[in-house]
């Protein structure tokens, strides 16, 4: 029988293919190439002056191509990366047969966190530029992205009362063996006494640093990190990271890596979309876990339409008889009163009170209202369960945020419907297609942000290939490349870039990336 036979590793040929040849015209590796050449690494921020002494250092062009490229082909690890530089004949050829070492590869990553973003609101620009970007529906959301510090590295004073209580019951249960020992054994007992007492002071430093910080938790391996809820009642040590999301193509234009919950990352978010679109005339999604009075109130000031869900009330919250809640009580502005279903008016003294978090700092103040009608009034037993005082309204001084929300949420509808879609596309295909739900770095938030970075960049460039035409975008990057090669100078770059968006996209005046 015949089959297709192969080259004999020995030949070798009269004319052999060049490395370039080797590369289809097409292949995406170019575009990678051609996209990082038009960068000015120094102005971006990436180190590009090192001492003549010693041994050369890599460029930081060569490095940032092969981690765009790595992670568009879903490779993080750095060691990784060091092998692809050394089998992979498109690493080859875009690298032009370079191989650092993997400690030079992840140095890289986790020195330019700064360097990265900006990389990243490149590929926003462009984006821009062929007119992927509507900048009038946005969506908000985070995702969890669990951390290098498993759960077992990770402390509260819960935690470590515990294990101290173990050890103490340990301890004492060795005494009483020791008291009634002698010989070998003895000294057995005295070994384990002896371990436990390292491991008690082991809790005992831990405790000591978990005061010195003013955390409610600390984490060992990954000190950033924290112990947060991902969906329901699972729990991981993670890192949470916020996105804000253009509806037109579900490209996003900003991200950022936090440690907190989602109740005061909402005004954060907003403050940086306005930045970068340069104009407050959009509207923007966002679910119940961002519904904060405080964080309403910053969208409103700064004139941004945000549409946030309401959640549901608490189960304390409600009346014994669910008609008495106090949303179907009547508010007037003007006297400022409450009305009840009874026809009473519950009146305020005035005074601000102060609710605290769990952290025992003011999280917002708030006034009360109530009536003496309450103690005669014939239906008070479904109304309120309190015995003595009566029903009490509290009211926020955030209320007026909370309720223009309401009239927001209950006219758009059909719009907010459109939310799930627009924000989870680029968390679906980051970490059910591509795997990345997880943050590969170790140590503190800025190396965290850094491979978030890296990730967003190749979702954006991915995009990209998707939706522009290859032809017109490899144009474009050349045209930067020649002209740029011509005119150093970022302010002569920033000018013909301006140009080709004027003549070629009805230039928005409002758009600019911030810096």
């Amino acid at each position: 029988m015949k089959y297709i036979q192969g080259h004999d590793r020995h030949q070798t040929h009269l004319f052999p293919i060049s490395l370039d040849q080797a590369i289809d015209s097409n292949n995406e590796v170019r575009l990678v190439d051609l996209f990082v050449d038009r960068l000015d690494m120094e102005t971006f921020g990436f180190r590009s002056q090192f001492q003549e002494n010693g041994r050369p250092a890599y460029h930081p062009a060569d490095l940032l191509k092969l981690f765009i490229y790595g992670y568009l082909n879903r490779i993080r690890s750095s060691r990784q990366l060091e092998k692809e530089c050394k089998r992979n004949i498109e690493v080859m050829w875009l690298l032009k047969t370079l191989a650092p070492d993997h400690n030079t590869i992840a140095n890289f990553r986790r020195d330019n966190p700064k360097a990265i973003k900006k990389v990243f609101r490149e590929t926003v620009r462009i984006a821009r530029y062929f007119g992927l970007i509507g900048g009038k529906l946005l969506a908000g959301d985070s995702t969890k992205l669990r951390a290098q510090n498993s759960k077992k590295n990770n402390y509260n004073q819960k935690k470590i009362d515990r294990h101290l209580e173990y050890i103490d019951n340990k301890l004492a249960e060795y005494n009483k063996v020791l008291a009634q020992s002698d010989g070998d054994e003895k000294k057995e007992v005295e070994q384990e006494i002896e371990k436990q007492n390292r491991r008690k002071d082991a809790y005992k430093k831990l405790e000591q640093q978990l005061k010195d910080s003013g955390q409610r938790q600390i984490s060992t391996s990954d000190p950033d990190s924290r112990h947060q809820i991902t969906r329901n009642n699972i729990t991981e040590v993670a890192y949470s990271a916020q996105t804000t999301v253009d509806a037109k193509n579900n490209i996003p234009i900003d991200y950022k890596i936090t440690n907190a919950n989602d109740k005061k990352a909402m005004g954060m978010m907003l403050r940086r979309a306005k930045s970068i679109l340069r104009h407050n005339n959009f509207t923007v999604l966002y679910d119940k876990g961002y519904h904060t009075g405080s964080q309403l109130a910053i969208a409103d000031a700064l004139g941004i339409s945000a549409i946030v869900a309401i959640p549901p009330f608490s189960g304390a919250s409600h009346a014994p008889d669910l008609r008495y809640d106090v949303q179907h009580f009547d508010y007037d502005q003007k006297t400022d009163t409450y009305t009840c279903l009874q026809g009473h008016t519950l009146r305020t003294t005035g005074y601000w009170h102060r609710a605290k978090n769990a952290t025992g700092e003011t999280a917002y103040r708030f006034r009360n209202y109530t009536t003496p009608k309450c103690k005669t009034c014939q239906v008070r037993p479904l109304c309120t369960k309190s015995a003595v005082n009566g029903k009490q309204v509290r009211r926020s001084e955030f209320a007026d945020h909370i309720e223009n929300n309401k009239k927001r949420v209950r006219i758009s509808e059909k719009l907010y419907k459109r939310r799930q879609a627009i924000v989870e596309h680029p968390f679906g295909t980051i970490k059910r297609q591509w795997g990345f739900n997880y943050i590969i770095t170790k140590k503190f938030l800025a190396s965290a942000e850094a491979d978030f970075g890296f990730t967003m960049i190749a979702y954006n460039f991915r995009r990209l290939i998707n939706l522009i035409d290859k032809k017109a975008w490899e144009q474009l990057l050349g045209e930067f490349v020649h002209y740029f090669s011509i005119n150093k100078s970022l302010n002569h770059f920033n000018t013909y870039f301006l140009h080709l968006l004027l003549i070629k996209t009805k230039f928005n005046p409002y758009f600019h990336i911030a810096a």
